[in-house]
């Protein structure tokens, strides 16, 4: 994993939310240096990666997440029941979307300013901003913790330690309300972006 990943901060999250952490071993990696153990883990070269019980990799935060939300103890973050758990799997993807948003941004600004794309700035941060408005919408009532909500406060974190001039705070106070609540749980705290 790399430390200021929000999709490796989710799984980190996750292990420490289910009991894990005692089981799981955290590797800082350079994705961009292909080092030969992530590479043989995960061809692409992406992290999080995580090597399961049975010395398989699964390469997609959401999986890793389901697989720790399986394996752990204590309550289920993605509901048996097909009605919740497509709820929490709507609010995981459309925080998601918001973070890949974010990181095609982050992709952006690191190419040569001369090789950067108007366009493409402006229609990625469209792209956040409406997933944010529409995770603002979205947020279930209540201190219910599940992956939609872990998710959604991860990209609302992320985004501010990323994109400092981009104010996802106006106009979205319950994601505001959200993430203040579990930025303050030990999970999120040890996990914190770096």
């Amino acid at each position: 994993m790399t430390a200021p990943s929000p999709f490796a901060r989710k799984c980190r999250i996750i292990a420490r939310e289910k009991g894990l952490i005692d089981r799981v071993e955290e590797i800082f990696v350079d994705p961009y240096a292909n080092t030969p153990e992530l590479v043989a883990a995960n061809p692409i070269a992406q992290a999080p990666c995580l090597i399961a019980e049975d010395g398989e990799p699964i390469i997609n935060s959401p999986l890793i997440c389901e697989y720790l939300d399986e394996i752990g103890s204590g309550a289920r973050l993605v509901p048996d029941n097909a009605t919740d758990r497509l709820r929490v799997r709507r609010l995981d993807a459309l925080a998601n979307a918001a973070l890949e948003m974010g990181v095609k941004l982050v992709l952006e600004k690191r190419r040569p300013e001369a090789e950067r794309s108007p366009s493409w700035t402006r229609r990625w941060t469209e792209n956040m901003a409406r997933a944010l408005d529409a995770l603002e919408i979205a947020l279930p009532e209540g201190d219910d913790l599940d992956m939609g909500v872990i998710t959604a406060s991860v990209a609302a974190t992320w985004i501010g330690f990323r994109h400092p001039d981009f104010d996802w705070r106006t106009g979205r106070p319950r994601l505001v309300a959200l993430r203040d609540r579990l930025e303050a749980r030990p999970s999120f705290v040890e996990t914190f972006p770096a």
